[in-house]
């Protein structure tokens, strides 16, 4: 099975990028993702609890980081076992490019599953696949845009704070 699609952000693309080789972010974006560890370089071990059709799972698997070219695109990879469920796998390579008012992210997903899963029939799994990769880079953009603005607005206040203390400090010495 394979998906395509994309997402305009609002964030420059060293912020996407940064993003998206960051444990934390991925942890939020990921749809029942209850544990990741690890590091870009190894890769992270994660446990994804998810239900799928009528079988829900507790899946534990790695997701590796490759192909990466700082900025510009990388390949997420991962693999999970769901015990009697069966198994999850799949990779995201995931391009972006600069656009005037932030960064174009472009993805092309691949899964692929069996056991249990597999039984369910292409159409329950397909749209399963369709929904999850919908909701990790919705979440992933509301993330990404929110830091964006929070960081704008700590420097906007950094700055007021300077103003109101020149404008105080004038009026003392005046």
């Amino acid at each position: 099975m394979q998906l395509k699609g994309q997402r305009q952000i609002d964030a420059a693309p060293d912020a996407v990028f940064a993003a998206l080789v960051d444990p934390e972010v991925l942890k939020d974006c990921i749809p029942g993702c209850k544990e990741m560890t690890g590091s870009v370089e190894d890769g992270f071990d994660a446990v994804v609890v998810q239900k799928v059709g009528p079988v829900k799972a507790k899946f534990r698997g790695h997701v590796a980081l490759e192909n990466i070219v700082a900025r510009e695109r990388l390949t997420i990879s991962g693999e999970g076992r769901g015990g009697p469920a069966g198994f999850a796998k799949g990779s995201a390579d995931v391009t972006l490019s600069a656009q005037d008012d932030g960064t174009l992210l472009e993805y092309d997903v691949q899964a692929k599953v069996g056991g249990k899963l597999a039984q369910l029939g292409s159409r329950v799994i397909d749209g399963f696949a369709k929904k999850m990769a919908d909701q990790f880079f919705s979440v992933f953009k509301e993330d990404v845009e929110r830091a964006v603005v929070a960081k704008v607005e700590i420097s906007v206040e950094d700055t007021t704070e300077v103003k109101k203390k020149g404008w105080l400090k004038r009026l003392i010495s005046g």
